[in-house]
């Protein structure tokens, strides 16, 4: 039987549950919303469902009589199709909640629910649902009416296909300020297209000035939340007596100078993405509090005897290792685990120089149209000299040094002085810190030589291929094909 979709004005959901109370709330509260419902009581009759339809979303317990609704996440996964799934759970730490978001979850609410909160989130994943079932209507076929090796085939012969469609239905312009072409960042482009569309929450790893909320943007422009508010939050630069008011708000009269209600980030972010910057910056007292309320999905405002729902998706960013932070108490492993559900890695300028060009032409042209100056032609002789350059400050050094050569510039072509840049650079002070950095230089610099063949290049820097090993999972180097979280949610 080939699988019908739905019309575009009234959506299908499938609701899995094995307690028929509960299973009866769900289908009235979405029978109110206007939306098609059907259900299931176990996983045998819920793949009944599927075998003979598709549906817009499909919201499943977690535990049911005859197994796990992860593997219902799993087997949809496998198979391509583009309903997003929910999943409700009694069960509701921290880590079922990352299992389920790993195994392919939109998203995941816990009982007992919320229906406010559960009318929102369904609605969200059907959004996805269709943006998905949009993209990919031109390679869609129907392979349970082809022969079992066939149909192997074809999917094989297919499976790279859904990466690209992702890419080219993107909104317009939405990745053009990830500046560059190199297999580092073509590395990190092709993940936050992966990973746009879901719920889970990203931690955006790199060094200071590699632009992590450049890409943090990428990820919300790219994903159904993108008419939505982006607020982005510097958690190191808030005083620690007023983080609880600014991320959650606060009622009249809470504290003094408290002169009218007010809301906060997680309050302003609803229906959008919540950018936490520097995240290991945040005190041990306020991550709990924040822990709680990605959890719950609800904060309590200062002053307030009432929580209010919230529908944010998190992304977080850190220069920091925060598992070492975990180890040495100063990061709640609970929360580590709840925002490090997948992560963005963000090369160093230095180990992508190839876009050295595209990074300078670019910035160029946005500081002379700031300035209201012609743009500088950058020579090859320039560029030759800034390829010698070390980059601690990354593309936030790039920058400034570019702004420096135009405003002490004639007009004329660049030059850049580089000696009185080198003088500048302190005296490390973490000397582990420097000589880890100094490390991962040399082995992206020799991999990217030999087109990430780790053989090759454990070969040249005279090491055996576990320690090259090793060391690329010790320092966090990204290499194009890594088999990671991010490439089970594509």
């Amino acid at each position: 039987m080939t699988i019908s979709s739905t019309s575009p004005q009234q959506a299908l959901v499938l609701v899995i549950d094995d307690e028929p109370d509960l299973r009866t709330l769900y289908e009235l509260t979405l029978l109110r919303e206007g939306y098609r419902v059907e259900s299931a009581g176990d996983l045998r009759d819920a793949r009944a469902h599927l075998e003979e339809q598709q549906f817009d979303a499909v919201i499943t317990d977690m535990r049911l009589p005859d197994g796990m609704g992860l593997e219902l996440l799993h087997e949809l996964t496998a198979q391509q199709r583009p309903e997003r799934c929910v999943v409700i759970t009694a069960y509701g730490s921290a880590q079922n909640a990352v299992e389920a978001l790993k195994a392919g979850a939109f998203d995941y609410l816990t009982k007992p629910v919320d229906l406010k909160q559960f009318r929102s989130v369904v609605a969200s994943a059907i959004q996805g649902s269709r943006q998905v079932s949009t993209a990919g209507s031109a390679v869609k076929t129907d392979t349970r009416l082809i022969p079992t090796a066939a149909a192997i085939k074809l999917r094989k012969t297919t499976a790279a296909i859904p990466s690209a469609v992702v890419i080219s239905s993107l909104p317009a312009g939405v990745l053009d300020k990830l500046v560059g072409d190199s297999a580092a960042m073509r590395s990190v482009k092709s993940r936050i297209a992966k990973v746009a569309s879901s719920m889970a929450p990203i931690l955006i790893q790199g060094e200071s000035g590699t632009g992590k909320e450049l890409v943090a943007r990428a990820v919300h422009g790219c994903s159904h939340r993108a008419a939505g508010p982006f607020v982005a939050v510097n958690c190191g630069a808030i005083p620690e007596n007023l983080l609880e008011a600014e991320f959650f708000g606060a009622r009249k009269g809470a504290y003094t100078g408290s002169a009218q209600d007010r809301i906060g980030y997680f309050q302003a972010a609803t229906g959008g993405t919540l950018f936490l910057d520097e995240i290991g910056d945040l005190p041990l007292a306020m991550q709990s509090k924040l822990l709680r309320a990605i959890q719950e999905r609800t904060v309590r405002p200062l002053g307030s005897a009432q929580e209010d729902s919230v529908d944010v998706r998190i992304v977080s960013a850190t220069h920091k290792d925060l598992n070492a932070g975990v180890q040495a108490g100063l990061f709640r492993q609970d929360l580590y685990y709840r925002l490090n559900v997948i992560e963005i890695a963000v090369p160093a300028l230095r180990e992508r120089r190839e876009d050295l060009a595209a990074l300078c032409g670019a910035l160029l042209r946005r500081i002379c149209e700031e300035s209201g100056q012609p743009t500088p032609p950058l020579t090859d002789a320039a560029l030759r000299q800034l390829t010698t350059h070390p980059f601690n400050g990354n593309v936030r050094e790039l920058e400034n040094m570019l702004h420096r050569a135009v405003a002490l510039g004639d007009g004329g072509a660049l030059d850049f002085d580089l000696a009185s840049a080198e003088a500048d650079v302190a005296v490390p002070a973490n000397l582990q810190d420097y000589l880890d950095l100094q490390e991962r230089s040399i082995l992206s610099k020799v991999l990217m030589e030999h087109g990430f063949n780790r053989t090759a290049a454990a070969a040249q820097l005279g090491l055996s291929l576990r320690q090259i090993r090793y060391r690329i999972a010790r320092l966090n180097i990204a290499t194009p094909g890594d088999e990671d979280t991010v490439d089970e949610l594509a």
